[in-house]
């Protein structure tokens, strides 16, 4: 039996299972979005939609999850895919 996963999002604070959120892995100071939630490392969760997304951006919530300054290609990254999989 496979139990699901929760995490919560960095924006909204809600518990969502773990496939519904859209995963930024950090490994060795090296950051990555991890859209199959597969890489290892450490990890901070984004909900899969427009407002939690654009939150995430303006406020730089990722620095706060990392405690680190994350590079703003990530959060350029996070806009595109937000784009290409036009979210609501």
């Amino acid at each position: 039996m496979h139990i699901k996963q929760e995490r919560r999002c960095v924006a909204c604070r809600k518990p969502k299972i773990q496939t519904d959120l859209l995963r930024i892995s950090k490994i060795d100071n090296y950051f990555q979005l991890d859209v199959n939630n597969k890489l290892g490392g450490r990890g901070a969760y984004v909900c899969k939609n427009n407002e939690c997304i654009n939150i995430t951006i303006k406020k730089h919530l990722l620095n706060k999850s990392f405690r680190m300054n994350v590079p703003n290609e990530i959060y350029d990254k996070l806009a595109e895919y937000d784009n290409l999989n036009c979210l609501n």
